[in-house]
């Protein structure tokens, strides 16, 4: 069995530090690169791409709503053709900074709001995958497990990577709790440890409401910003080697 661990980095921006980027990059074997529409910038990308190629790790592009201030978390209501276009825009900078270096990119996972917009929304997750197609059909598309993107990916013609979370709590319906809401966030690393075995062993997760639902585990989210970040990367890779 090979399982994928992400996570999504290179989000700091200016003066700016968020995360610890390096440090995670000793634990993960896929990182999920900002492209500068909810956080990063233009060098704070290239270090990126430069620190995750010494690394040997996987780098995809994270394409998200335009929207600093809220880190992308918030939802913007926009059309088929804006997702086309803004993720294209962003995967676009991303790829181009990697070629430079040598590189190749290899997945794409959209970010925060856009990315649980597109979990729902057929219409939006298939302007997405056709976007990601359109530019490269050998990129994989990570999507919320069993969710439209994931649908849409497939449907498309690109291979897609099933995403479970390592630190976030699940809904009945298989979406991710509200970041609103007080649960949405796991920090206790014994809980983050159970729930990521259970999600890999026996392809399930127990939801905010105790349900148990299926669930499908090809890669496996940390967050960056997560102040236990680190040390739960470190734990994790550990527990499952």
């Amino acid at each position: 069995m090979i399982i994928d661990l992400n996570c999504d980095l290179g989000e700091s921006f200016g003066a700016y530090t968020i995360g610890q980027d390096e440090e995670m990059m000793k634990y993960v074997s896929s990182v999920n690169i900002a492209c500068g529409f909810h956080a990063g910038d233009p060098l704070v990308m290239a270090q990126t791409v430069e620190q995750a190629l010494k690394h040997d790790l996987n780098i995809g592009a994270h394409p998200g709503l335009p929207d600093l201030q809220g880190f992308g978390r918030r939802s913007i209501h926009i059309t088929p053709r804006e997702a086309y276009a803004l993720v294209q825009y962003q995967v676009g900078a991303l790829q181009a900074m990697v070629t430079a270096q040598k590189g190749k990119l290899t997945h794409v996972k959209p970010h925060g709001a856009l990315y649980n917009m597109a979990a729902k929304d057929r219409d939006l997750a298939l302007a997405i995958a056709k976007s990601v197609c359109d530019i490269d059909e050998s990129l994989v598309l990570f999507g919320l497990s069993g969710s439209e993107l994931t649908k849409a990916g497939t449907e498309t013609g690109l291979k897609v990577a099933h995403e479970v979370f390592a630190d976030r709590t699940y809904q009945s319906d298989g979406s991710l709790t509200p970041r609103s809401l007080h649960d949405a966030v796991l920090h206790d690393a014994d809980r983050v440890e159970e729930q990521v075995l259970r999600m890999v062993e026996r392809q399930e997760v127990m939801t905010v409401t105790g349900d148990v639902i299926s669930i499908q585990a090809d890669t496996i989210c940390l967050h960056g910003d997560n102040v236990e970040g680190v040390r739960l990367a470190k734990r994790l890779r550990e527990k499952l080697v």
